[in-house]
């Protein structure tokens, strides 16, 4: 096996130690403790901070800002197709003839929106006093995933940039804001803990969160 194929499956091994550790930390951390009393439906409430929360009219971030929004959404749904690929790649596993060309048409979109994103939090002043050195670092790194992982399904003579760049990525992601590929599901339930055991959510009120 090549040593960029090796480097990169190492790289994926430290990656997954890594957010393992987060998640038992998470898990032994217990359940979130609210000493007021009691007043809505917990599981109803957390099921709905996956589900009707997530709904772009629920929150200002999303109902203010779709083009954005739209872009997020291809480029996490690029995101999780790349990392599935890599392990056909890895496998030697191809992929349906008719899959081939849909695929690389959402990873140009996905890739394009993630340099969207990109630029616009470099160019935006407003974005840029938010930012710190780990979002433009994390968007990269992922962009360029993206884009490496659309080269290498047009061009297998480009596995060895693509290998590369994944183990980089890799490598990275349990150290920064892409954590949060374990973080969002913790802080969902929170949240929907959180506001359910209120008895805010999920009822009809649930505007008064935003």
């Amino acid at each position: 096996m090549a040593l960029y194929r090796i480097f990169s499956l190492i790289a994926f091994l430290v990656c997954f130690v890594s957010l393992a550790y987060h998640l038992i930390r998470l898990i032994r951390l217990d359940l979130p403790k609210d000493y007021s009393i009691k007043k809505g439906n917990l599981t109803a409430a957390i099921a709905y901070s996956y589900t009707g929360a997530m709904n772009p009219v629920k929150k200002e971030s999303a109902f203010m800002h779709y083009p954005t929004y739209t872009a997020g959404i291809f480029y996490h749904t690029g995101t999780f197709i790349s990392f599935v690929l890599f392990f056909l790649f890895h496998l030697n596993t191809g992929i349906p003839a008719a899959l081939h060309w849909p695929i690389v048409i959402l990873l140009t979109v996905s890739a394009a929106s993630g340099l969207g994103i990109f630029i616009k939090r470099a160019s935006l002043k407003k974005l840029r006093y938010l930012s710190n050195p780990d979002d433009y670092v994390s968007n990269l790194l992922v962009t360029v995933f993206q884009a490496f992982t659309l080269i290498a399904l047009i061009d297998g003579a480009f596995a060895p940039y693509y290998y590369i760049a994944a183990g980089l990525l890799f490598l990275y992601l349990p150290l920064g804001k892409l954590k949060h590929s374990i973080y969002f599901f913790a802080a969902r339930y929170h949240l929907g803990f959180f506001y359910g055991w209120r008895g805010i959510w999920p009822a009809g009120n649930e505007g008064r969160t935003k």
